[in-house]
């Protein structure tokens, strides 16, 4: 026998509520049970927010890079680029440090995220190979909180230039930290592309002390 679609509705909710007082053992009447057609349900989709992952690194104030001549980097070869940054640097010096970037030193990778004027969201990211940076201090006369490092760039026509890049640290031990954090950063690569092939067996790290010399004090 044809019901209609609402009787049918008031007839299941009856026996719903019954099974449900002898499931309990309930005398009481339970709480309406609400059904809804499928035309009174509102589906709607929200996008989540996504949080903002933070960066596992160092807050540095990055004072940008300077071409160095040269492809021997003896002790205190950065000394004067970096003079020459700082100069730059202190025309618009604040009292207050002005972290504006995180350096992120790991194996293979150093990278560089350039943040907001908030310091809360990357703008751009540099990035820069282990095996390609030639030495890296943090040992400079005109700051001790300042960590640099030189690096071979190759441009599109297969040249090479070699740059020098600098930070500034909140303090002289963040610095140093760096410079530890960037020999620990070639060693791990160099053990693995040793194991891969991709240098000889026999070679050592000292052997390699053209590719990075690291200082730190």
């Amino acid at each position: 026998m044809w019901q209609p679609a609402s009787e049918r509705l008031q007839h299941f909710q009856t026996m719903l509520k019954s099974k449900l007082n002898v499931l309990t053992l309930r005398k009481e009447p339970l709480p309406t049970v609400i059904f809804h057609e499928p035309e009174d349900i509102e589906l709607c989709t929200t996008t989540p927010l996504m949080k903002t992952r933070p960066h596992t690194g160092c807050k540095v104030m990055y004072l940008g890079k300077v071409s160095t001549k040269g492809i021997q980097f003896p002790s205190g070869c950065t000394e004067q680029p970096v003079i020459e940054l700082w100069k730059k640097h202190t025309l618009a010096r604040e009292d207050v440090f002005p972290s504006n970037a995180v350096l992120e030193i790991r194996p293979f990778q150093v990278r560089l995220h350039h943040q907001d004027l908030k310091g809360e969201a990357t703008v751009h990211m540099d990035t820069f190979q282990v095996a390609r940076i030639a030495y890296c201090t943090a040992d400079h006369n005109v700051s001790p909180n300042i960590f640099a490092w030189v690096y071979r760039e190759i441009n599109d026509d297969l040249s090479f230039q070699m740059d020098c890049h600098a930070v500034e640290c909140e303090s002289k031990i963040e610095a140093k930290k760096l410079a530890h954090a960037m020999m620990v950063a070639f060693k791990k690569t160099f053990q693995s592309m040793r194991s891969d092939g991709r240098i000889h067996k026999d070679s050592s790290s000292e052997e390699l002390s053209q590719e990075i010399n690291s200082d730190d004090g």
